[in-house]
């Protein structure tokens, strides 16, 4: 795994020349991570990596790290400061060395301001902008590590899903929130390393909310019921929705609402192939709602790519002209919400192929008990 960290830090320094940047200058975050292989939660002591446009990385971190991340990762230049250094000294210097300290510098799009105010007072003399300009085209293309990782995170979501499903009757008169910590019990067990978001369940009119998460309302006979989920597998997340009704009878509306959603999916991941923008998959998802007369009700974009980050780029939205290139992994989740009622929303993972694209989720899209 270490040659792909440093051939993906390759291909950045070679982005960064090409829009003639001179580093990118990355704290705690999934894209250190990914050019690096050092992993670590973001915290109050400075810790850095500059990756310049030419030569080697050197990392500049509190000096408890050192060891860490020595172990962790390929970059051999880690410069360490002690608890009542000023770590700005060591960034000036380090930035020096690598002839960066007067350059065009590219800053984590997530790097706390803390961090960002002080590599500006470090560094008066160099222009700033943000890291995504070259690091979100390289982290949008999955390579082979990562569609299998994928892919497996999309087999736990698989088996927890049709296991859920199972429970029938047995799901009515328990709350949104016991049936969440079911499911992450069960993403556990299936190998899911930890949720890769908060799960969601919402019951009856709590599914209307798109993003309600769980609360304490009993899930009732006939009641659709939105659940949304996934687990992060060697990192990487999964991302699944069904509405399902576990026992009884839904509202008379819900069988046509389900099928436009149904229908809408497919058409988004039928439109999904090399040299299509992301928007037109929306466009097609859209119109299938549109046709049924809920496109008002249709209140989302149609996806969001997946990869360390669980949202992150392509953005499948009208506006994205990003045409979609082998190895772009994103969702297709159309939804349709009627506020009081219910909620419909059906999400698959797809990863862009030579000539189409492939799911990562195939459990049963139908509504109906298993």
């Amino acid at each position: 795994m270490t040659q792909a960290f440093e051939e993906r830090t390759r291909r950045c320094q070679q982005r960064l020349r090409a829009v003639e940047a001179d580093a990118v200058v990355l704290f705690p975050s999934t894209n250190l991570f990914y050019l690096s292989g050092f992993r670590e939660d973001p915290g109050e002591r400075h810790l850095l990596l500059f990756v310049p446009a030419t030569g080697d990385p050197a990392f500049v971190v509190p000096e408890m790290y050192d060891e860490q991340v020595a172990e962790a990762s390929w970059v051999d230049d880690v410069r360490t400061w002690s608890d009542g250094d000023d770590p700005r000294e060591l960034v000036r210097e380090a930035a020096t060395d690598l002839a960066v300290a007067d350059g065009r510098l590219l800053l984590d799009d997530r790097m706390w301001a803390l961090f960002t105010q002080d590599l500006r007072a470090a560094l008066p003399d160099a222009d700033f902008g943000l890291a995504s300009e070259v690091l979100a085209p390289l982290r949008a293309r999955k390579d082979d590590a990562e569609i299998d990782a994928l892919r497996e995170a999309g087999r736990v979501a698989d088996e927890v899903c049709v296991a859920v499903r199972e429970l029938g009757e047995e799901a009515v008169g328990t709350t949104e929130a016991e049936l969440a910590r079911e499911i992450e019990s069960r993403l556990a067990d299936a190998g899911g390393e930890e949720p890769a978001f908060e799960t969601i369940v919402g019951s009856g009119p709590n599914g209307a909310k798109p993003h309600h998460g769980h609360g304490d309302r009993e899930i009732g006979y006939g009641d659709p019921v939105v659940l949304d989920f996934g687990a992060f597998v060697d990192g990487y997340p999964g991302d699944q929705t069904r509405t399902v009704v576990f026992a009884g009878s839904p509202p008379e509306e819900f069988d046509r609402v389900h099928r436009a959603v149904l229908e809408a999916q497919r058409a988004g991941v039928e439109a999904a192939e090399p040299g299509v923008p992301a928007e037109a998959v929306d466009r097609a998802a859209r119109e299938v709602v549109e046709s049924y007369g809920y496109g008002d009700r249709f209140v989302h974009r149609t996806g969001h790519g997946v990869g360390l980050d669980v949202h992150e780029e392509p953005y499948v939205v009208e506006g994205n002209e990003t045409e979609f290139e082998p190895g772009m992994v994103f969702s297709v989740e159309p939804g349709v919400y009627l506020p009081g009622e219910f909620g419909v929303r059906i999400e698959d993972l797809v990863v862009v192929t030579e000539d189409g694209c492939e799911r990562l989720n195939d459990s049963p899209r139908t509504w109906q008990p298993l």
